[in-house]
């Protein structure tokens, strides 16, 4: 780093995160600096620490600056994968990613890893094209071929990687997690890897057939699960301050394929849905989907069935009028109307197999808990105490209608309260404060239990029929990111846990596996140290002294309070006076903080803040009262009935064990709920192949091309893609047993002596096995790479080998050259990097197709000549009968021949003109032909009776094919009978296709 060199200095007082700056002076203490873009600022930095075995001295906040890419280099993709950046580090990685975005780019590789930024904007590249290009090179590398074209990274990659891992050998299941905070486009990536996995899973024929499938109009799987996505994202979803679309739960959906790799069904598993939003959400917010869309979309003789009385609004459209829609403002949606939101809903629900009547019971529904949110509540005195009393009956009665319960009984469970102690009921009028609360508590039961009823009602759509079918699965999880707000509840403290459990997950399939592996093995690995966050998840979820178990315990007491866990939470931590700071440095809270019931965690994203006097234990315990109970149970409507089933299920907490001692089902708290569920999470995403999306927003203003680089590092921090991009670019992801490593490799070597390399292991070391293995393949490989400097080798070489004559024939694979360090031979394994691996992949594919070439060479040979061999027998089988047929009468026709056969023609010349079926025409001059001189010397002679010349003939028939029997010049031979010699003529001619040699001519 020397004057004029460029560097990253970290900005600690804007926005930009890093400057790029370059260097002025640089002395033994210090370096000064002037920023690039803005030259008048020049300021200086001094040492921060020194390498005491190098001396190297490192200056605080500085790092190096890459040579900047060239516009061929960009075309290239040289940036596609940061890793293969020269100096790896966070403004280098921050750079790339900006550099990146502003030029279209919103997907690079980290490695394993792949970071997605969100663009806000629609850009075309999810088009068919794309996804066939996609999936063209997917199947060609799974078959160790190169597809000729470097694909960008993409989304579609990463599915692909998961699909084509899955249909290995191996056949082990695979998870994609795909993680960001709110806004970073997560459920739109969670639709693009479904359509893909779902794509190559319904294959060819079903991809590209209608969404019909036959002409019942049934619909296929694919487009089921599919069309699952609008229904969930209706009543799941909602719009935030950071996200129109955000998802309000979390979702871990299951593809199950079958051997063969077709899509069978699926199953979603969710969590923890923000019931809290149903009642309350802020400003600028809205409430779930399908209320804005049901009171916005529907028509007008839905608005006289759901009671929608636009004359009572007083001007205000209906999301403004009701309670449970206006608190926010009702604000439009800027991608698309609830008008055409309600259509797509609907058109879901039906495709799923919904009839009309159910869809009417769920809409019904839905505009039952918008009245029940209109029900306000008078102050009336009784016995001398307040009570409330139901303000609107007219309100009521539409309500109990809509819900379908009785109006009765909804009274009472909105206005009093059943407290049942040693067997006795003791009732209880509520307050109005109180009746309005148990208001908003009975529409988050109900939304709740209907939501669960949905899912359900999902699952029986999408899933598959019989497990045996499901060979292996591919899971997809959607999850909210890491909260951070200025009032922070319950709701940020379980989904703030749940992303720590997903990072301790990140952190111990990247980094901790790998290390310990790596150690385990004496493998030559420079030691990176990760951050541990398994000291926080105990904070969290640790029996007796976690934070959810004191919460389970102060929800037991019969008194207590969120006032009393806040003390019994920050006396167990922070036992000393004045102690802000807990002894795992997780848990802080102030003085001022203590008597506020407020307390901090130090997540690996940062410090949040919680006010526990936010409801804590209230949320936690999520009871449905009893006189909920009571009117759910009663209730004439069997969606109602449903629903409660569904939420009665799903809150009895270890019924089953508690059953065979005989107590009563105890209900389990939201925590309860939320952990076993996070473990079974967790342990099945361990059981799979994990596949990792990081997923930025750039800004929070939602805005196209537009990149807040702070936010941005931030995000790229908390997600741990940085020191995931250094393990990725320093580990050995691939490795192999010894045994695995020589069998699966040996036969890249078919030229190699048994003397050299033994293709047996018996009676050696696998280890040295597996060293002189990668010896001889570089060698080889150094060989082949000098051998075609000058061009591909060529196949038609004299003294070659069919074989080789057939490898060289071949597509060729990538060169086999890489450094001996990136293989490394453990103790029982074989660490390999991603490019020597690939190497030996693509030649042992390479090799296994030559040689079935060779064995398809010799298979089809011997098949062609044993058909020739049959077609050859069954001519000459033909010729023969055919040519004895002819044979015998020319015989006959020669023996009786007259005078009127011969013709004699003007150069004194005869010729046979032989009538007949067969000779009927006339004998070319080249037929057989009679010597004047032997008529001049009366070796033919008149017999009477037979006409004018009688002929001794003799016949010889030559079957000779095309040979030189076949042409027409004249032959002039002797040929000896009854002891005298007489010379012939004879010629050679065609009669009917068929050559005959006519030996004859003897005086009789």
């Amino acid at each position: 780093m020397e004057a004029g060199a460029y560097v990253w200095c970290r900005d600690t007082k804007g926005e930009e995160a890093w400057l790029l700056c370059e260097v002025v002076k640089k002395t033994h203490d210090e370096v000064t600096l002037k920023e690039k873009d803005k030259p008048s600022n020049v300021f200086t930095k001094g040492i921060e620490s020194i390498n005491e075995e190098t001396g190297e001295r490192k200056f605080e906040g500085i790092e190096l600056a890459n040579t900047p890419l060239s516009d061929a280099d960009k075309v290239e993709g040289r940036d596609n994968d940061l890793i293969a950046l020269p100096h790896l580090h966070e403004p280098a990685i921050l750079h790339s990613l900006s550099d990146r975005f502003f030029r279209g780019k919103i997907y690079t590789w980290t490695g394993p890893v792949l970071i997605a930024v969100n663009p806000f904007q629609r850009l075309q590249l999810y088009g068919t094209e794309i996804l066939e290009s996609y999936r063209r090179d997917g199947l060609l590398k799974a078959q160790g071929m190169q597809s000729g074209q470097d694909l960008e990274p993409h989304i579609f990659a990463i599915a692909d990687r998961s699909y084509r891992q899955m249909m290995s050998e191996s056949r082990r299941s695979q998870s994609i997690l795909i993680s960001g905070e709110s806004g970073a486009g997560k459920t739109e990536s969670t639709k693009i890897v479904m359509l893909y996995l779902t794509t190559l899973g319904a294959g060819n024929n079903e991809a590209v057939q209608d969404e019909t499938n036959g002409s019942n109009g049934e619909l296929s799987v694919m487009q089921k699960v599919l069309q699952s996505n609008p229904v969930l994202e209706a009543f799941g979803n909602a719009r935030t301050l950071r996200n129109d679309n955000s998802s309000r739960f979390g979702k871990f959906i299951e593809l199950g394929f079958s051997r063969a790799g077709h899509l069978m069904g699926a199953k979603v598993q969710t969590y923890l849905l923000e019931k809290v939003r149903l009642a309350f959400h802020a400003a600028g917010e809205r409430n779930y989907h399908i209320f804005y869309q049901l009171l916005r979309g529907c028509t007008e003789e839905d608005h006289a069935k759901y009671e929608f009385h636009d004359g009572l609004t007083g001007g205000l459209d209906l999301p403004n009028y009701f309670h449970y829609t206006g608190q926010g403002g009702a604000p439009h949606l800027r991608e698309f109307t609830d008008e055409d939101g309600l259509s797509y809903t609907l058109k879901a629900m039906r495709k799923l197999g919904w009839t009309e009547k159910t869809i009417d019971d769920t809409l019904r529904l839905i505009a039952g808990l918008l009245h029940l949110g209109q029900i306000t509540f008078n102050s009336v005195e009784k016995d001398g105490l307040e009570t409330a009393e139901v303000a609107e009956d007219k309100i009521l009665n539409y309500t109990a209608k809509l819900l379908g319960v009785d109006v009765d009984k909804m009274r009472v469970a909105l206005t009093e309260k059943i407290i049942v102690a040693r067997g006795q009921e003791i009732k209880t009028l509520l307050t109005p404060e109180k009746a309005q609360d148990a208001r908003d508590a009975l529409a988050k039961t109900i939304y709740g239990a209907l939501f669960l009823w949905v899912v359900d009602q999902v699952n029986l759509s999408i899933g598959w029929e019989r497990d045996d079918d499901i060979r292996s699965s591919c899971g997809v999880l959607d999850i909210f990111g890491f909260e951070c707000f200025a009032i922070n509840s319950f709701e940020q403290l379980c989904i703030n846990f749940t992303n720590e459990a997903l990072q301790q997950q990140f952190n111990q399939f990247i980094f901790k596996l790998e290390q310990a592996e790596y150690e385990a093995e004496s493998i030559a690995w420079a030691f990176i140290e990760f951050p541990d966050n398994q000291d926080c998840l105990d904070t969290i979820q640790a029996p007796k002294v976690g934070i959810l178990s004191m919460l389970d315990d102060e929800c037991r007491l019969p008194k207590g309070s969120d006032r009393n866990f806040a003390k019994r939470l920050i006396d167990h931590y922070l036992p000393e006076k004045n102690q802000t700071v807990s002894e795992n440095t997780r848990i802080h809270a102030t003085n001022i903080q203590k008597g506020k019931s407020i307390f901090s965690v130090r997540h690996f994203a940062g410090l949040v803040q919680y006010s526990v006097e936010t409801n804590f234990m209230e949320k936690n315990k999520d009871e449905i009262p009893l006189t909920a109970e009571i009117l759910f149970e009663t209730a004439p409507s069997k969606l109602i009935q449903d629903t409660y089933a569904i939420q009665k299920r799903e809150n009895l907490g270890r019924a089953a064990t508690e059953a065979k001692t005989g107590k009563q089902p105890k209900p389990k708290t939201v925590g309860q709920q939320f952990k076993e569920q996070l473990t079974t999470l967790i342990e099945s995403v361990q059981k799979t192949d994990p596949h990792y999306i990081r997923c930025i927003k750039p800004n929070d203003a939602a805005k196209p091309l537009l990149m807040t680089r702070k936010r941005t590092t931030e995000q790229l921090r908390y997600g741990g893609v940085l020191e995931a991009v250094r393990v990725a670019r320093a580990g050995y992801p691939v490795r192999m047993k010894h045994t695995a490593f020589f069998q699966r490799y040996r036969m890249l070597l078919p030229t190699v002596a048994e003397e050299v390399l033994p293709w047996s292991m018996d009676g050696h070391e696998p280890q040295q096995l597996c060293v002189k293995l990668v010896d001889v393949v570089l060698a080889e490989g150094a060989k082949n790479k000098e051998a075609s400097a000058k061009g591909p080798l060529d196949p038609k070489e004299e003294g070659i080998t069919r074989s080789e004559k057939i490898r060289r024939m071949q597509n060729q694979p990538i060169p086999m050259s890489f450094p001996k360090t990136d293989v490394q031979l453990g103790k029982t394994k074989v660490f390999m990097r991603k490019h020597p691996h690939d190497c030996l992949e693509a030649h042992r594919v390479f090799h296994q197709h030559a040689s079935a070439s060779v064995i398809q060479c010799w298979a089809r040979g011997l098949e062609q000549q044993r058909s020739f061999f049959i077609s050859q027998d069954a001519i000459q089988t033909i010729q023969r009968c055919y040519r004895g047929f002819k044979g015998r009468e020319r015989y006959v026709n020669f023996k009786n021949l007259d005078s009127r056969h011969i013709v004699k023609q003007s150069n004194g010349s005869f010729f046979f003109n032989l009538d007949g079926p067969t000779y009927g025409k006339r004998m070319p001059e080249s037929s057989l032909q009679l010597h004047s001189e032997c008529l001049s010397n009366g070796e033919l002679s008149t017999v009477p009776g037979k006409g004018l010349f009688v002929f001794k003939a003799v016949f010889v028939v030559a079957i000779c094919a095309e040979s030189a029997l076949l042409s027409r010049s004249k032959i002039v031979f002797g040929r000896m009978l009854s002891g005298r010699s007489s010379p012939c003529c004879v010629q050679l001619f065609y009669l009917s296709s068929v050559p005959l040699a006519l030996v004859l001519l003897r005086k009789n």
